[in-house]
């Protein structure tokens, strides 16, 4: 059944590894907040991807530590808010935000890269029942990504960005697709030239801007 928009304050969210977080998140952060005219970003760390290799992730502690340096100083929160939920799954960790946080409508943003293979996630049908999408267009996966199994059922729920608050008040699903110049940085091509980026934030404690626990790692 259809899910109406909540009303409040309105909040981006963008999961990922962040394995490292650098300036290309910040910057398609930055860019979906204006477009969309959010209030708040939320970063949500993910203690470890279903559908990516275990291989080459840093540690919790140091993803973590490296997103809120490229938080800093922006409407962005960081959280690792997963790891206490119990499950790896999008699907789960929406609905428990959106019930904890009635007060605000939420807005899961994601590459073109992810949309591309949105249909392989758990639930993906109902992740967008919970709140509407917007899609970040990324070089290279826009072809894939409008080719999609997702995509064909999500095109008819497609909406503007102006377009977005008044088609919550109707009901969900909404998807809104954004264009902006390129940004070819990714964590890939960070990792390759610096396999152990993460070391500089060994034995660092971050905190956790939604649950203020501290996220703290052994000396690697």
């Amino acid at each position: 059944m259809p899910v109406k928009c909540a009303s409040g304050q309105w909040t981006g969210l963008l999961g990922g590894s962040f394995n490292p977080a650098h300036g290309g998140h910040r910057r398609i952060t930055r860019f979906a907040m204006s477009a969309l005219d959010l209030d708040e970003a939320w970063w949500l760390v993910s203690p470890g991807n279903p559908l990516k290799p275990k291989a080459g992730m840093a540690p919790l502690h140091a993803r973590v530590a490296s997103a809120k340096r490229q938080a800093r100083r922006a409407p962005i929160r960081v959280t690792a808010i997963e790891r206490q939920l119990g499950s790896p799954y999008t699907v789960d960790t929406l609905r428990t935000l959106v019930r904890h946080y009635p007060k605000r409508q939420f807005v899961w943003l994601m590459g073109s890269d992810n949309l591309a293979q949105f249909h392989r996630w758990r639930d993906w049908r109902g992740i967008a029942r919970t709140m509407p999408i917007a899609v970040i267009a990324r070089p290279g996966y826009d072809g894939d990504a409008l080719a999609s199994p997702a995509m064909a059922w999500l095109r008819r729920h497609r909406v503007t960005a102006a377009g977005l608050r008044e088609a919550c008040q109707g009901s969900l699903p909404a998807l809104v697709y954004l264009r902006f110049d390129p940004d070819t940085r990714s964590a890939t091509a960070i990792r390759r030239s610096n396999p152990y980026w993460h070391r500089q934030y060994a034995g660092s404690t971050p905190r956790d801007s939604l649950t203020f626990d501290p996220i703290g790692g052994a000396a690697e």
